[in-house]
């Protein structure tokens, strides 16, 4: 799904689907520290931070070498992370039927969320799109969405508005090592804020390949209100 415009106050927050929720959690066990569930319902996008990325994204190449490990081992982890995702859950899987449509499937999060919590998906296909992408194939790209949407939105309880974007970056990190995280910053970060910062939700920017600054990638820099836990760092 792609993130609302410029303005917009968050939107309303979700309980996570709980099997995905623990999941995701199962998967990335062992990884980097321990988030209570509910502070994803307080990650914020900082707007001079949104459109530092925005200038960022717009101002990298369509593609550049320097990427292509980052997007090797992003690739290569969103496979495992989808066949985790449509495994049988007798094997060790969740179980999701994801389906790949040919049109926006859903025109909200929370139909998307009422289908994944039936343990089904469907994904617009990115061969549909006319946006095609300089290094991930349609497939790849498919398999992503999948899981983006499934272990970013549902997993966090948080939806498409520019806020929950930020929360579904923030909880699928986890799921990645530190150099994949460097690509999907740019899958999802940096084509959010270029969206919803520099375009105004006009249109939805060029796919591409390249690395935004390195603070870009760090989780534990987002941006979360403060509450009586203080500071927390994904999980």
């Amino acid at each position: 799904m792609l993130a609302s415009a410029l303005p917009t106050a968050p939107s309303p927050t979700f309980p996570p689907v709980t099997y995905v929720h623990d999941g995701a959690r199962q998967y990335g066990a062992g990884s980097r520290g321990t988030t209570l569930a509910e502070a994803y319902e307080r990650v914020r996008l900082d707007p001079v931070v949104g459109a530092a990325i925005a200038d960022a994204y717009m101002a990298a190449p369509l593609r550049e070498e320097r990427a292509y490990a980052a997007y090797a081992a992003f690739c290569r982890e969103t496979v495992r992370q989808y066949h985790f995702l449509v495994g049988r859950a007798e094997f060790g899987g969740l179980g999701v039927a994801v389906r790949i449509v040919d049109e926006d499937p859903y025109a909200d999060v929370g139909s998307m969320v009422d289908d994944v919590r039936r343990r089904r998906l469907k994904v617009w296909a990115s061969a549909a799109n006319g946006n095609p992408h300089p290094y991930l194939g349609d497939g790849e790209n498919d398999m992503f969405r999948a899981v983006h949407d499934v272990f970013g939105h549902a997993a966090s309880g948080r939806g498409f508005d520019r806020h929950g974007e930020e929360a579904a970056w923030l909880k699928h990190s986890a799921m990645y090592s530190s150099l994949a995280r460097r690509a999907l910053t740019t899958e999802t970060r940096g084509q959010n804020c270029a969206l919803n910062f520099h375009y105004r939700g006009a249109r939805f920017p060029e796919q591409k390949a390249a690395l935004l600054p390195r603070r870009f990638s760090d989780p534990s820099l987002a941006r979360i209100e403060r509450s009586a836990v203080g500071r927390v760092s994904p999980c």
